[in-house]
């Protein structure tokens, strides 16, 4: 979030908690990227602030009911509180239960792989609308065919970028396995190791594909444990979104720290799992 509307993001939420008769003294920030997320003190709840544009909220916090009332490995929302977005001077404030860290230690890929796949159980019986996956792949291919958006990135990049995200978009369309709805995006910083197991986070990235493009976000060592995957169609859709999330590296507006370093890297990973993987893409 821009540091222009940083401070009123906070007094937002600090607002909307005093409403609903929660004490807040302070306001922790966790994390500060499209959307800013707060422990709020002494109350010990976990708002989430975006702008009022971000009209996704809606979906997340019906997805997190129903997904919590199934017993799937979701955070839930603040009990204490009325289960809806809030809105305040151009802000959209949701509130969860904040949860401690259960363990400093790496979380084992077969615990990531066995909740995951509970999670994946109680999506495949939610009949909730959602984008399929391939227009997330489609809103990349804009972003690198646009050089005013992506004015850095270097025309042999750009094309490697481009042919990638096409070539695997249709590769993977063309295999037509089972399809379902997915988290979006189950990466580590997307999971929480509490007392209560390993429990997922940020529900508004939901689409649908197949499982195997949610394990491409997760460790490699994950979709070994994950019964059933196609492990073929997994690469694929690990290349496929590596070449997604370093396409936002380069956007102009993209504000996560180091993004730009990061970008560079991922396009020598990019390079060398398409040799490794012989998939015959190239620049």
């Amino acid at each position: 979030m821009q540091a222009s509307e940083f401070q009123h993001a906070v007094a937002a939420a600090r607002s909307i908690a005093a409403s609903v008769d929660l004490t807040v003294d302070d306001a922790v920030v966790l994390q500060n990227s499209n959307k800013l997320t707060l422990r709020l003190l002494p109350c010990d709840v976990l708002a989430r602030v975006a702008p009022a544009a971000n009209h996704v909220a809606h979906t997340e916090i019906e997805l997190a009911q129903r997904l919590t009332e199934s017993g799937s490995p979701v955070a839930a929302l603040e009990p204490r509180v009325e289960p809806r977005v809030y809105e305040r001077d151009g802000f959209v404030v949701t509130l969860w239960t904040y949860y401690e860290s259960a363990t400093h230690r790496e979380v084992s890929p077969a615990d990531y792989a066995d909740a995951l796949g509970r999670l994946h159980t109680g999506m495949r019986n939610l009949d909730v609308p959602a984008p399929h996956f391939t227009d997330r792949v489609e809103r990349a291919q804009q972003l690198v065919a646009s050089r005013d958006r992506t004015p850095a990135l270097a025309d042999a990049d750009r094309e490697l970028l481009g042919n990638t995200l096409r070539s695997l978009r249709r590769v993977i369309g063309q295999r037509d396995g089972a399809e379902q709805l997915l988290h979006g995006e189950p990466h580590p910083g997307n999971v929480l190791a509490t007392r209560n197991g390993l429990l997922f986070i940020d529900l508004e990235t939901c689409c649908r594909g197949p499982v195997e493009f949610d394990l491409a976000h997760a460790p490699e060592e994950v979709g070994e444990h994950y019964p059933g995957a196609d492990q073929g169609l997994l690469r694929e859709c690990r290349i496929l979104v590596l070449a997604m999330i370093t396409t936002w590296r380069w956007d102009r507006d993209d504000q996560l720290p180091n993004g730009r370093r990061l970008g560079t890297e991922w396009l020598s990973q990019i390079r060398a799992a398409l040799d490794r993987d012989g998939l015959g893409i190239r620049s």
